[in-house]
């Protein structure tokens, strides 16, 4: 009984190092439920392996800076190392990075708000008992902690998340950077007064502060998907303009082959005739290649090529080869919806592997490229082929990726090493060149 009421005695009166070592196991359950929260709210996808290591290393972190670091500067500090932790582990971009943390510190500081004015009012204790007892401490974390992961279980299950595009403009992202950074300081100073200074407030105090992160988080998620919404409107908008540019080019390439219709079936009928199967040979051809050109578009389609970004930036590529007398065969057999990697670095190197194809055949007699887009269920992956005809045939397939190396004068040779740099921060990736005497071939593939 002695040493039952000698514990007794201990947890229960204040005591700020001995609050310091007991709560130290549950930084492991706080950022595993921070995380739980984080990962539910953006959708990300985590292995157990970046789960356990990004538990592991926080709560280090936690620790070290609970005993190095004095309150509440350790708060920011933790919030400054996790958004590192996070960038380096998830491999994802710093909007979407520092989004998740501003929410899931808004979340927890809300609930830590709505439960700490009751919690001590039903004990009748004050908000230093809460800080330096130790049951009152833990009691008070384990409550948050359940209520915590409710909110992140009705936001995982409910599918409440937030679907971020990759590739905002610079103007549109820096300025939501911008209000999530000072806003995640103005809700960490917010909530550290209010929870230091909780019982020294009339409730009603309290409560406005609530309801002022509440509106706030409100507001928050409000313009954050206005924002989104707007630029997908405008891409929108953009592809609609582009569509109907194909259409008009389709539409007068179509009325042409109306138009000279009965000239065309009379040539073909000359060639029977006279049974000239040369002369009828090179006058199909001749016909296929309009034949094509009438094809790819109709492939260049937002129903086929099925994202907005990269129907813009083949629609660009199209036209200006085209402008070049280049000729572009289109092969798209790809759900871009499913394509398993970001569609930003996707636009970056489809794009860079396009401008040189375009670049490379516009030297050739022959300007000629061949693109296809199609899913190798088999092999569980999806390919990306550029071919193009080339006139350097001593072109080094290995050197040509490196920094500053570039076949032409007045440029950086940046472009193919920005693409292995891309292609190696993806371990689902692989980028094949290789080339024989006439095409010089990219093929992009995409494990899945």
């Amino acid at each position: 009984m002695e040493v039952l009421n000698n514990i007794w005695i201990a947890i229960s009166t204040p005591n700020e190092g001995l609050v310091n070592i007991l709560i130290i196991p549950l930084f492991l359950l706080e950022n595993y439920l921070t995380l739980f929260l984080f990962t539910s709210i953006l959708n990300i996808y985590s292995n157990k392996k970046n789960k356990l290591t990004y538990i592991l290393i926080m709560s280090i972190i936690s620790i070290i800076n609970l005993f190095f670091i004095p309150n509440p500067f350790n708060i920011f500090v933790n919030y400054t190392v996790m958004f590192f932790i996070i960038k380096f582990i998830f491999k994802i971009n710093n909007l979407k990075n520092l989004l998740g943390i501003v929410l899931s510190a808004l979340i927890f500081a809300l609930i830590g708000i709505l439960i700490l004015n009751p919690y001590i009012t039903i004990l009748d204790i004050t908000s230093d008992e809460v800080l330096y007892t130790p049951i009152y401490k833990i009691g008070y974390l384990l409550l948050t902690y359940i209520l915590l992961f409710i909110v992140s279980f009705i936001i995982k299950y409910r599918k409440l998340n937030l679907e971020i595009l990759e590739d905002l403009d610079n103007k549109n992202k820096y300025i939501i950077i911008a209000n999530l950074a000072f806003g995640l300081v103005t809700l960490l100073i917010q909530a550290i007064i209010t929870f230091y200074y909780t019982d020294k407030l009339p409730v009603i105090i309290t409560f406005l502060s609530f309801l002022s992160l509440l509106a706030y988080f409100c507001i928050s998620i409000y313009s954050f998907t206005r924002i989104m919404k707007l630029t997908l409107t405008t891409r929108k908008l953009q592809s609609a303009e582009e569509y109907n540019n194909t259409l008009r080019i389709l539409h007068d390439n179509v009325r042409g082959f109306k138009h000279d219709f009965d000239n065309i079936v009379t040539t073909i009928g000359g060639f029977i005739r006279t049974d000239d199967m040369e002369g009828l040979k090179k006058y199909y051809l001749q016909l296929e290649d309009d034949c094509q050109r009438v094809n790819n578009l109709y492939i260049l389609n937002p129903e086929v090529v099925n994202n907005d970004g990269i129907y813009n930036l083949l629609t660009k590529k199209y036209y200006e080869a085209d402008s070049k007398d280049i000729k572009v065969n289109i092969t798209f057999l790809l759900d871009l919806s499913k394509l398993n990697m970001k569609i930003y670095e996707f636009a970056r190197i489809l794009g860079i592997l396009l401008d040189n194809a375009i670049e490379a055949s516009s030297e050739c007699e022959e300007k000629l490229i061949n693109l296809t887009f199609r899913e190798d269920s088999r092999n569980s992956r999806q390919l990306i082929i550029v071919e193009n005809t080339y006139k350097n045939k001593d072109v080094d397939t290995e050197k040509i990726f490196e920094k500053g190396v570039s076949g032409k004068e007045e440029h950086s040779g940046l472009g193919l090493w920005e693409v292995r740099k891309l292609v190696k921060k993806n371990k689902n990736i692989n980028l094949f060149t290789t080339k024989n005497e006439k095409f010089f071939i990219q093929q992009l593939e995409i494990y899945y």
